[in-house]
């Protein structure tokens, strides 16, 4: 596809190397020669100087042709204003990255009054990834397929578990429950494991299942920990004020420490339930006072990276705590790795992510029957869900009897919004659309898992 960006900056560069990456016809907009040249001397994409609001700039930028522009500039106004001149100019589709929490509540008039593909909001999304996996205490990471009807969690096993030393063909009959093993961890090695693979204590797996089976699941294995019910938050900052009002709505306790007083005023306006600390949470009395040792959730969540950093350590030396960092600078990536830092969020990660899979969606209408695709593993794993087509070579054959590509697993087939976890008598449907977890990269149809 012929897809515009709209803003340098690091969701835009995320954007822009991923989109490369895929194949499609890149043009990158902004007002800053400097950052336009980072990206168009490390990329093969083309790059213009201006204004994307600018209707002559987004003519040069071949506006006419376009299938796609994404705006992503750190005004919300702008990246708005830069769609709807898009839409004047051409039918392409259009992304706006909108983050101010009072446009939350208009965003779907929004979205439809200014013929929007999509909004996407940053926070806003960094919270519902946070609120889930608190939920769900024993996960580690989600990811949803098929509308939300099917997640794929990941977790560790622990010691002593009913799940050490059993072979995955085995888990559904011991357990009576209806869940995939997909991928499993063991140290730097990653596998797709077959049904004679045997797991082993703290090896992290990744199980496809719908939410109500994973729950089940986890129950049964002797993983599911009890329900968090008290949360600490670091930093007032717009993720918090999501995020505790999804908490506060599951009847879960939450107290923010933030340092800056009038911040604590108005945090106190819009969440009453909450229990609004004004103190520096870097001060190691503070965290004790505020029950650090007893807290089962935390998360730190300021506007420094450092600071969480140091923050996330500490509770992690000094409780039990499911523990969160939100990190905003990607070049950290490699540095981090190593820490106990529990789960890290970054929102600009997330929203590149949550917009790379809305193009995927955008493909599989032009031909493409890929329709949502996660990078899992340090890109070593894809996971990637197929709708069925009418040329799709396996149609009503038996998995069993059919010639899979080495390191795949058909994971999950949606049949008419029934989740089946396949097995080698299930078969795939013109319609359905099939999850499939591999080590094998560039899959673009669902004829070429065979070989």
């Amino acid at each position: 596809m012929n897809i515009i960006i709209v803003g340098c900056g690091k969701v835009g560069i995320t954007l822009a190397e991923k989109l490369d990456q895929e194949g499609h016809d890149i043009v990158v907009v902004d007002n800053r020669t400097d950052a336009v040249d980072n990206i168009t001397d490390t990329l093969d994409v083309m790059g213009i100087v201006g204004s994307g609001a600018s209707y002559h700039v987004l003519l040069e930028a071949g506006i006419e042709k376009a299938n796609l522009l994404i705006a992503v500039t750190g005004s919300d106004e702008l990246n708005l204003l830069c769609c709807l001149i898009a839409r004047k100019a051409s039918k392409c589709h259009t992304i706006a990255r909108v983050r101010n929490p009072q446009y939350n509540d208009e965003i779907d008039f929004i979205k439809e009054e200014m013929g929007l593909s999509m909004t996407i909001n940053p926070e806003l999304e960094a919270a519902t990834l946070m609120s889930g996996l608190i939920k769900l205490p024993s996960a580690i990471e989600i990811d949803t397929f098929a509308k939300g009807k099917v997640e794929l969690l990941k977790f560790q096993v622990p010691e002593n578990s009913i799940l050490s030393n059993i072979k995955v063909m085995d888990i559904s009959p011991k357990l009576h429950c209806n869940i995939l093993v997909c991928i499993v961890e063991r140290g730097e090695q990653v596998f797709i494991p077959s049904g004679n693979f045997e797991l082993l204590s703290k090896d992290v797996i990744s199980i496809v299942a719908s939410p109500s089976n994973a729950i089940d699941f986890f129950r049964k294995a002797g993983v599911f920990v009890n329900q968090i019910r008290n949360v600490i938050l670091i930093g007032g900052s717009t993720i918090t004020v999501y995020l505790t009002k999804m908490l506060i709505n599951s009847d879960i306790k939450v107290t923010i420490i933030e340092q800056n007083l009038e911040r604590c005023e108005e945090l106190s306006d819009v969440l009453p339930k909450a229990m609004i600390i004004n103190a520096n949470a870097t001060y190691k009395n503070i965290l004790l006072e505020e029950g650090i040792e007893d807290a089962q959730a935390f998360a730190s969540l300021t506007n420094y990276d450092e600071e969480n950093i140091l923050l996330s350590l500490y509770a992690k030396k000094r409780s039990k705590a499911k523990i969160f960092t939100k990190i905003s600078r990607m070049t950290y990536d490699d540095i981090i790795g190593e820490m106990p830092l529990g789960i890290i969020i970054n929102p600009k990660l997330l929203t590149a992510d949550r917009i790379l899979q809305h193009v995927r969606a955008m493909q599989n209408i032009k031909g493409s029957n890929v329709e949502t695709l996660y990078k899992l593993v340090d890109n070593k794993v894809e996971a990637l869900e197929f709708y069925v087509r009418d040329n799709a070579k396996l149609l009503g054959i038996p998995l069993e009897r059919l010639n899979f590509k080495p390191n795949l697993l058909v994971s999950c087939i949606n049949h008419k919004g029934k989740i089946i976890i396949p097995n080698g008598k299930s078969t795939i449907q013109e319609g359905d659309t099939v999850i499939i977890v591999t080590t094998n990269k560039g899959l673009n149809d669902l004829n070429d898992i065979l070989l």
